[in-house]
């Protein structure tokens, strides 16, 4: 990476991204030696201004962002981040520093938590004892929502169709996890044909 650091004093912005909504979820700075600790250790870490040193994100919440990956601009004198937050990104407990609305890629978050109950196996949990029985289990599942919501469908009830409708979604990214494929390669193959 040539980036121009000397530009503005020595510290460039670095916006970090969530590498999976997308969203933006807070400005900082970085000077040469934070950015190289970024890509060292794959944790963003900025030069605090108020501090004068260099800080991690998460160093004392716990709340890291993972480095997905690191741009800059057509000037070289900004970074875009894409990471993974652990938690909020926020001091103020939201998950954006921009506003704590929900992403519009919920999936994608849903997704992992999914993964994560299936690779915890957590006592009483729904998704791990499904996906545990099985791809015909979890494929007989599905078909029962998608029926489900058909029927709503022909209703005048939203609510119920919603629901039905987030049920088919949710067991839909378990079907998924049985195949071992992630909603982005099902976007990929939709992305594909809109060409």
């Amino acid at each position: 990476m040539n980036i121009d650091f000397e530009k503005s004093g020595g510290l460039v912005p670095a916006i970090v991204q969530d590498a999976l909504t997308m969203q933006v979820l807070m400005l900082g700075y970085m000077n040469r030696e934070a950015l190289d600790k970024t890509i060292a250790e794959g944790k963003v870490t900025f030069f605090s201004r108020s501090k004068q040193r260099l800080w991690t994100k998460g160093e004392e919440s716990g709340h890291f962002l993972f480095v997905d990956e690191i741009l800059t601009d057509c000037d070289n004198d900004t970074i875009l981040v894409k990471a993974f937050p652990q938690g909020p990104t926020c001091h103020t407990g939201s998950y954006s520093c921009f506003g704590n609305k929900l992403p519009k890629g919920f999936l994608y978050e849903l997704e992992n938590v999914i993964e994560q109950r299936i690779a915890d196996k957590p006592e009483n949990s729904y998704t791990s004892n499904l996906f545990s029985r099985g791809v015909n289990k979890v494929a007989q599942k599905v078909g029962e929502e998608a029926v489900e919501l058909v029927i709503e469908a022909k209703d005048d009830n939203l609510v119920l169709f919603k629901n039905e409708a987030a049920d088919l979604l949710y067991h839909f990214l378990i079907l998924l996890k049985t195949k071992n494929l992630k909603l982005q390669d099902i976007e990929e193959v939709l992305v594909e044909r809109h060409k």
